[in-house]
């Protein structure tokens, strides 16, 4: 399997989950996407089509920390532990957990798991 079908198999997965999950005002949805270099995720409200609130490994405060590798799970675990900080700052405590078609394993249950312990529910 060559890394076009790879990509097309994960976005055909990721359509069969936003069939069933959305994310609304009282519960919005936490969504990841992950690179080989780089985890993004976003905190957004499917009803309003608004992004709460957003951590990557791009951002500064991820930067600064002085991470050598941004596609491992240290790094994972610190954008997971930064989304869940900067939503519950929104007012954010629960939420749905959209894996966007990845595997929950690995980077995905590591940002997902330090999420939690910052606060969010899901």
């Amino acid at each position: 399997m060559n890394v076009q079908q790879k990509r097309e198999s994960r976005i055909r997965r990721h359509v069969r989950i936003r069939k069933r999950i959305r994310g609304a005002t009282g519960r919005p949805r936490i969504t990841v996407f992950k690179s080989s270099n780089h985890i993004y995720a976003q905190v957004i409200d499917d009803d309003r089509g608004v992004t709460i609130a957003s951590a990557s490994t791009v951002d500064p405060e991820i930067r600064s920390a002085g991470l050598k590798n941004t596609g491992n799970r240290e790094a994972a675990k610190k954008v997971g532990m930064l989304l869940g900080k900067r939503a519950v700052e929104k007012g954010v405590s629960k939420a749905v957990f959209d894996r966007g078609g990845y595997v929950y394993h690995g980077r995905i249950q590591e940002l997902a798991d330090s999420a939690r312990e910052a606060g969010l529910d899901f």
